[in-house]
């Protein structure tokens, strides 16, 4: 038994970045199934069992406020976008509500799914982080049993202030995971997703239908 269910969840979707490597503007805004990723993404957090869902905003605002359908959820401007993806994670952690566990992932991954959210909530263990892990190295079609750790990635309530507290430059959790692995979850969502990014042009096939 774990403890995921007495404790809620919200959902933090970082979609700040101004998508320089890919040269397209805001990844927030790129089509993706009829939509753009961030409301795409967005859904698919709450429909995988957020109870609600903060939406970070940075490069391109305005933009993406206008242009898209975020009304179903807190949506927050982070000013110091530029500054590194750790300003904007800090955003989305204290925006999330108090006493929440936060469910923190980017909004250049098309291939986030309901069932990955889902998994990850039911795997949860108060007091720890789960992270979504996918295969680190791919041969010739077959995967190694190895995992790299991923997003989502769920920081229990009780360790949101710790860990939005490390965040520097241009990393979230990173630095405080690599000071707690004995607190890190690494659950298997290979047959669900790959956890790919869309961060160069090579990679917007994965926003095909």
């Amino acid at each position: 038994m774990n403890d995921s269910t007495s404790v809620p969840t919200t959902g933090v979707l970082l979609a700040g970045g101004a998508g320089t490597r890919l040269g397209l503007g805001p990844k927030a805004l790129l089509p993706f199934r009829g939509h753009t990723l961030v409301e795409v993404l967005a859904k698919t957090l709450l429909d995988g069992g957020c109870l609600e869902v903060v939406v970070v905003l940075g490069a391109g605002a305005e933009d993406v406020r206008g242009t898209t359908d975020l009304g179903g959820y807190l949506v927050v401007d982070n000013p110091e976008w530029a500054s590194g993806m750790s300003s904007s994670f800090r955003t989305g952690v204290a925006a999330a509500t108090h006493g929440h566990s936060v469910m923190v992932t980017l909004v250049d991954q098309p291939g986030l799914t309901a069932g990955v959210v889902a998994r990850l909530l039911a795997a949860h263990q108060a007091g720890r982080v789960t992270a979504a892990g996918y295969p680190d190295t791919v041969h010739h079609g077959s995967t190694t049993t190895k995992l790299r750790r991923g997003h989502p990635l769920i920081i229990d309530a009780s360790l949101r202030a710790d860990v939005a507290e490390s965040a520097v430059g241009d990393a979230g959790a990173r630095r405080f995971l690599k000071a707690h692995p004995g607190l890190v979850d690494v659950v298997d969502c290979s047959d669900l997703a790959d956890g790919a990014d869309v961060d160069t042009k090579d990679k917007l096939h994965l926003l095909g239908d």
